[in-house]
């Protein structure tokens, strides 16, 4: 079976850098991409402390009955404004799928512009939007579904969303049957759509249904449809009528397509940071460029979509604020910011609460997640033909991985927990299921003495070097180096802080294997297989050299299936693979944060790469 191309974000700084599902680029640490996590069957999650006494109040989900957004019932627009900010670079780009706009930043604003058939709960969970339209599955052999978009459903242009847009959202993603086996025209961010739907969609030009077929199960198949751009104006663009460029791409006719993709690559990009025509972005969610302020560089105001087909907004203006993270905690205490995701530091935590009861304090874990991944290269001590797993089994002794949590992690978020597994993360329901079938619990403690006899059986001469390599600088990996190093080199290691700004760079360290352990962060979703190329023998993210022909099995068992039963499983058997054999060692899930006026109802942690704006439209004031 062929592994898609899709990657997850190296998360870098500690701070998370995502937004999309899938992406092309496995190296970056900045760009969004899928991640490991398991299937959308989570359970709500405690996301701090209850009750802290002194300074800022601290709750878990602010009354949360579920991870989905709550329904308001009828709701009445306040006429207020809400600031937020995730940080300091501007939105520039309506389409956030092309490889140069794919960032949090273009992201967190086209939320709010852009809705599709399904959105992330704040665990992961895919939650059907109901307002926008429908799907079920219609076959399991070959797997089909079939896509309803609602009558209502309409951009604020008052033009039909129909089947149009999804054609060309297919188009986009350079399918082979529309431009053969030469790259197309298009520059999107992932192909996935392309490669797994090869002959494209069953439909008539302007119909508000679709039918899409997969010729091999694909687990993912629920997060590959969601939101679309709207094809009428991309007609427009190129001289052409709606329909006309919707049967093009049911003929397979390409010839017009180039420009059709140029537009589609470069149109939607405002660098001069000025609104474009409220024509060239008709909003298809609760809030709207037409009417919007961007004051450049410093803010970006949405105002309420007046043709929208669902829930009005809460608050009539929702602000960007574009602004340092270091300077979030002293504009929430000033007034200039409302809600915020700052970095999640001790320190900011201390500040935070020293705010007092008039903010609140969210903290949990997030779909992020931090780990040490071995080196097989041939010089390497922890390949097979030299110290092999007795090596690695040394190694994994002696990290200090419950001091890690109760240093650097807890302070931040008190109910975080040593991660015992990879694909499924410790608040997700599966959890404690797939650890039971996975791990012997026999690296939670610190055993010096085991290592030391374990790094004899590996034949190698001591001490050892191990150079762990990260991006630095970053404190956070800095102190767990340090921790490592002091316990891993009383057992016969020298452990060597191999930090380097060009990590993660093109031809950088974590490319060329010029380390024994690299030190980094997976960025999560709730994707099911996009962890198969980090695992596989010839998987692109497989950085240290990983090949377990069983691993390889279970993985094309699993990204050959659309059964939840049969992801399950196959989770377990990946898992204690992975620890039989030492892949790598995880250590823990990124603790996240956020802060807000406690005036302000409906702010919940998420842990996805929506983040906290993940339902801003619900964001109100208190009377």
């Amino acid at each position: 079976m062929k592994i898609r191309r899709t990657t997850m974000a190296i998360v870098a700084a500690g701070a998370l850098a995502l937004t999309a599902c899938t992406s092309d680029s496995g190296d970056s640490d900045t760009d969004a991409g899928g991640g490991a996590g398991s299937e959308d069957t989570s359970e709500e999650t405690g996301d701090g402390a209850e009750g802290t006494g002194d300074g800022a109040e601290e709750t878990g989900d602010a009354g949360q009955q579920d991870t989905a957004k709550p329904d308001l019932g009828d709701v009445t627009t306040a006429d207020d404004e809400i600031f937020y900010s995730i940080g300091e670079v501007e939105w520039e780009a309506y389409n956030g799928d092309t490889s140069a706009t794919n960032s949090t930043y273009n992201a967190v604003v086209n939320g709010r512009l852009q809705e599709g058939f399904w959105y992330w709960g704040t665990d992961g969970t895919v939650y059907p939007n109901e307002d926008f339209g429908s799907y079920e599955v219609t076959s399991e052999d070959p797997f089909t579904v079939e896509y309803t978009i609602s009558d209502e459903a309409v951009w604020e242009d008052g033009t039909p969303i129909t089947s149009n847009d999804y054609l060309l959202e297919w188009a986009s993603s350079n399918p082979s049957s529309l431009f053969g086996d030469e790259d197309g025209p298009f520059d999107p961010v992932s192909d996935t759509f392309g490669v797994y739907v090869p002959d494209g969609l069953e439909t008539e030009p302007d119909s508000k249904t679709f039918t899409v077929t997969y010729p091999e199960p694909y687990p993912d198949w629920e997060l590959l449809v969601s939101a679309a751009k709207p094809s009428h104006v991309v007609a427009e663009q190129v001289g052409l009528e709606p329909a006309e460029l919707a049967q093009a791409v049911i003929d397979g006719e390409t010839e017009g397509m180039d420009e059709v993709a140029e537009f589609w690559n470069t149109g939607w990009i405002f660098g001069d940071k000025s609104l474009p025509e409220a024509s060239l972005v008709p909003s298809s969610g609760p809030y709207s460029l037409d009417g919007a302020t961007w004051n450049s560089p410093e803010y970006l105001t949405l105002v309420p979509n007046e043709s929208y087909y669902g829930p009005v907004p809460a608050t009539a203006n929702l602000t960007f604020r574009f602004a340092a993270p270091e300077t979030h905690v002293q504009a929430l205490e000033n007034g200039d910011i409302n809600v915020i995701e700052p970095q999640a530091t001790v320190d900011t935590v201390s500040q935070i609460e020293a705010l007092g009861e008039d903010f609140t304090l969210l903290r949990g874990d997030s779909l992020t997640w931090e780990h040490l991944d071995f080196n097989f290269a041939e010089d390497s001590p922890f390949a097979d033909e030299n110290g092999g797993l007795a090596a690695r089994e040394a190694f994994a002794m002696c990290v200090p991985r419950q001091q890690i949590i109760d240093n650097l992690i807890a302070p931040i978020n008190p109910e975080a927990e040593v991660m015992n597994l990879r694909e499924v993360f410790p608040f997700q329901e599966t959890y404690d299921e797939v650890v039971e079938a996975a791990y012997d619990g026999r690296y939670d403690e610190v055993d010096i003495e085991g290592a030391t006899s374990k790094l004899e059986e590996a034949g190698l001469d001591t001490p050892v070097e191990v150079r762990i390599g990260y991006s630095a600088p970053n404190q956070r990996r800095t102190d767990q180096v340090t921790a490592i190093k002091s316990s891993c080199d009383e057992a016969g290691f020298n452990i060597v802080d191999a930090g380097d700004p060009e990590f993660f760079a093109a031809g950088g360290s974590l490319e060329t294997g010029d380390w024994e352990i690299a030190l980094f962060a997976w960025a999560g979703s709730g994707q099911i297989a996009s962890g198969q190329p980090i695992y596989s023998t010839d998987g692109g993210q497989n950085f240290g050299g990983f090949s377990n022909e069983e691993v390889d099995e279970a993985w094309n068992t699993l990204a050959g299936s659309s059964d939840p039963e049969v992801h399950l499983e196959q989770q377990k058997v990946i898992e204690k693979l992975l620890w039989d054999n030492l892949y790598g060692i995880p250590i823990f899930s990124h603790p996240g944060l956020v802060a807000h006026e406690s005036s302000i109802e409906n702010i919940f942690f998420n842990s996805t790469q929506t983040g906290t704006a993940w339902n801003a439209e619900q964001w109100v004031r208190s009377e």
